[in-house]
C-alpha cells in the first residue's frame, strides 16, 4: 500500500518588538521614504528579535506552540529537522538538538539543514522522503528560527531587497500515513553560479574578524557581486520559479488552475502581484505578509497558519508553497488540505 505523508499542524513564534516602515526609512538616511517602503517594498512593519530571541530559542518556542496546537506528544517525535539559520546563539552547536532537549523529544534524533530562505520547502521534501524510506520514522518535526535581519546595513543601497528581513520562529509536524493534509509533489532548482553573490562578507575564514572590522562585520550581509546577481536573476528567476510550481503540480496530475492558495514568501509588492497574475490567481488567494516582513524560511509556515485562521485554506484546498533562497535556490511544493 502506498505511503502518504500529512501535515498535522503548525506553530509560529514572533518577537514583541517591531520595526515600522517609518523606522526603516529613517535607517536609510532618507534614501527611502516611508511611503516608498510601504508601497514598493511592501513593508508596513516587521519583527525585531529581543535579547531572549535567539535563533535556536525561537525555533524551540515555535515547536512548543506546534505541540500545543496539534496535541502531539514530544515523545512521539522520531526526527527533528531544524531549519533555523546559521546565525544563532552559539556557533558550531546543533540547533536541532537544542530543540530536542528544550521540548523533551527524548526519542528523536536531529539534524540541521540549510538552504537559506528555501529551507522549509526543502526540509519538507526531505522529511517526506525519509518518512517513506525509513520504517522507524513516523513523525517528523521541522522547526527553526530566523533573525538574519541583524546583519542588514540600511545605508547600503544595494540591500533594499533585504530591508524586509524580519525575525521569528516556525514549526510544522509531518506524520506518516496521516491520511489528510497530504504533502504531494515538490520541485527544487539550484544555480550554484550565484553561490557567493550574496552573504555575510566578514567573519568567515576568507575575511576573518579583526579588531578593526568588528562593527562593519556585524552589518556585512551584502550583495558581493550585485551586477552578476541582478543579471542572472533577471534571466532565470521567474522561469525557474514557474517550472518548480508546474512540475510539483504535474507530479499529481494538477495544473495552475487547481491552486486554491499560494503560500508565498514576502517579496516586493510588484513581484507578489505579478506572480499572482501570471498564475491566474486573485489577491484573495494569497496573504501578502506586509505586516510581518520576510521571516526567511519561516514565511511558508506563517502564511499557512494565517490562511487556516482566515479560512483561505479549508477542506479540499490545493496549497502551493513557493520559496527562494540566495545561493540561489527556487522551490515549490503542493499540499492537498483536508
Amino acid at each position: 500500500m502506498a505511503v502518504n505523508v500529512g501535515i498535522v499542524g503548525t506553530g509560529v513564534y514572533l518577537p514583541e518588538t517591531i520595526m515600522t516602515a517609518a523606522e526603516i526609512a529613517a535607517a536609510t538616511n532618507g534614501v527611502w521614504t516611508e511611503e516608498a517602503v510601504r508601497a514598493k517594498l511592501g513593508i508596513n512593519k516587521k519583527y525585531i528579535a529581543g535579547p531572549e530571541d535567539g535563533t535556536q530559542e525561537m525555533g524551540a518556542r515555535a515547536a512548543l506552540k506546534c505541540l500545543e496546537n496539534t496535541g502531539v506528544k514530544p515523545e512521539e517525535i522520531d526526527l527533528i529537522l531544524c531549519i533555523g539559520e546559521e546565525w544563532k546563539e552559539y556557533p558550531l552547536t546543533t540547533s536541532a538538538l537544542y530543540i530536542q532537549d528544550r521540548i523533551g523529544a527524548v526519542n528523536a534524533w536531529g539534524i540541521d539543514v540549510q538552504n537559506r530562505c528555501c529551507t522549509c520547502v526543502s526540509a519538507m521534501k526531505i522529511a517526506k522522503d525519509m518518512l517513506i524510506a525509513d520504517d522507524n520514522i513516523n513523525t517528523v518535526l521541522i522547526a527553526g528560527g530566523y533573525r538574519n535581519g541583524d546583519f542588514v546595513d540600511y545605508t547600503d543601497k544595494n540591500m533594499s531587497m533585504m530591508y524586509n528581513l524580519s525575525a521569528g520562529g516556525g514549526a510544522i509536524i509531518l506524520k506518516k500515513n496521516y491520511g489528510k493534509n497530504l504533502l504531494l509533489g515538490s520541485k527544487i532548482i539550484a544555480d550554484g553560479s550565484l553561490s557567493r553573490t550574496a552573504g555575510v562578507e566578514i567573519g568567515g575564514t576568507v575575511k576573518p574578524f579583526t579588531k578593526d572590522n568588528i562593527e562593519e562585520g556585524y552589518r556585512s550581509l551584502r550583495l558581493m557581486e550585485p551586477q552578476k546577481m541582478k543579471d542572472r536573476l533577471n534571466e532565470v528567476s521567474v522561469p525557474n520559479w514557474y517550472k518548480c510550481i508546474d512540475d510539483s503540480l504535474a507530479q499529481d496530475g494538477l495544473t495552475r488552475k487547481d491552486i486554491s492558495y499560494l503560500d508565498i514568501l514576502h517579496m516586493k509588492r510588484s513581484g507578489h502581484v505579478g506572480m499572482l497574475k501570471d498564475l491566474g490567481l486573485t489577491e484573495d488567494q494569497a496573504i501578502y505578509l506586509e505586516d510581518y516582513g520576510h521571516v526567511g524560511q519561516i514565511d511558508q509556515i506563517l502564511s499557512l497558519e494565517l490562511a487556516l485562521k482566515q479560512g483561505k485554506v479549508k477542506e479540499g484546498s490545493i496549497v502551493c508553497m513557493v520559496a527562494a533562497g540566495i545561493g540561489y535556490v527556487w522551490s515549490a511544493n503542493v499540499i492537498k488540505w483536508g
